[in-house]
């Protein structure tokens, strides 16, 4: 797909403010087919810098949650108010195991590139994403993951690159399907096809850790890492 909505935003905030691979660019895949409309409420869980939060205020016209447990609100409030709409975005310093929101509050949780450092098992959407939906609520969320479980015979090349913490947190479609099969409708689960346009534009930063990660991505060679969407309504 053509990422028009993400082309249109400034370069240099982008490279400033990015975490990882594009995160715009990521989330305008991930909602290519989810019928957002101003008005909504929406949770953007793990926000990082807010550059998904500008995006959904500003592409959709919805009222964001924009929660992050690293980013003061403060700095994410700065960086709201310079892009024109902190009236659509409300910062949020929180943890995620302990949000304080209302049952049933939000017409969708987004969530790109944070979800499995805290939903990597089998409670957390459940107990702690899915009570926050309304009925018939969106989840969509993107994940760094893997083509295919490598756990248990880890490629020689990737053991310089890949940390133990970070590797628990990578994983197949396969092995997050069952997450989200009891608590989503309609559920679908797709290998991204942003993935090598979106690590590219993360890599041409002057991050430091953008720096390490271009020896990662040299090494994987397109064999084992991809990045994956999930999009469903919550079920009854």
């Amino acid at each position: 797909m053509n990422f028009y909505k993400t082309e249109k935003y400034d370069k240099n905030f982008l490279k400033e403010n990015m975490m990882g691979p594009n995160s715009m660019m990521i989330l305008e895949e991930l909602l290519n087919e989810v019928p957002l409309k101003s008005g909504m409420r929406v949770l953007d869980l793990g926000c990082g810098n807010g550059l998904t939060s500008v995006f959904l205020a500003k592409e959709y016209g919805v009222q964001v949650f924009a929660l992050d447990l690293w980013i003061s609100a403060t700095d994410n409030y700065r960086r709201f108010l310079k892009n024109g709409v902190d009236d659509l975005i409300i910062p949020i310093h929180a943890d995620a195991q302990d949000m304080p929101f209302a049952e049933e509050f939000f017409d969708a949780v987004v969530s790109v590139d944070a979800y499995h450092y805290v939903g990597n098992n089998d409670t957390f959407f459940p107990e702690k994403v899915r009570p926050l939906l309304k009925k018939d609520g969106i989840a969509a969320i993107a994940v760094p993951g893997m083509k295919y479980e490598v756990h248990e015979n880890i490629p020689e090349e990737m053991k310089p690159y890949w940390e133990e913490e970070a590797l628990a947190m990578w994983h197949s479609i396969e092995w997050w399907r069952p997450k989200f099969e009891k608590g989503l409708d309609n559920l679908r689960i797709w290998e991204m096809s942003c993935f090598s346009q979106a690590w590219k534009d993360w890599l041409g930063t002057d991050n430091p850790y953008a720096a390490e990660d271009r020896k990662m991505l040299r090494a994987d060679g397109g064999r084992y890492m991809n990045l994956i969407g999930i999009i469903g309504k919550r079920s009854e």
